[in-house]
């Protein structure tokens, strides 16, 4: 399942959409604006098929970056990217006192 996520998409297992749409369906009527969620196949060739509208909404152009989380995969625009993991590396000793926190830091 993919949907958009502010300036990137991202895709879920089925297994990890289905709980995230319990949560939605249960918690998330209260909120405005919730994005659309597209099934997307596969190619024969492995590929994930993303619908052009879903392209659009975030600006892919021909160079993406994929970004892997624990439960579902970024898919980000590359200048998009690199604009936003700069701003992160930039206010990085912001959240060093979080990850302190948790023993990470």
């Amino acid at each position: 399942m993919v949907t958009t996520w502010g300036k990137h998409l991202r895709a879920f297992p089925v297994a990890e959409w289905e709980q995230l749409e319990e949560k939605l369906l249960t918690k998330g009527k209260e909120q405005e604006g919730m994005a659309s969620v597209n099934e997307c196949t596969l190619d024969k060739q492995g590929r994930l098929l993303l619908p052009q509208a879903l392209r659009n909404e975030v600006n892919l152009q021909k160079e993406v970056v994929l970004t892997g989380m624990l439960d579902w995969v970024e898919i980000w625009d590359k200048d998009a990217w690199v604009n936003e993991h700069e701003a992160t590396q930039a206010n990085f000793e912001n959240f060093e006192d979080k990850l302190a926190k948790l023993g990470i830091f």
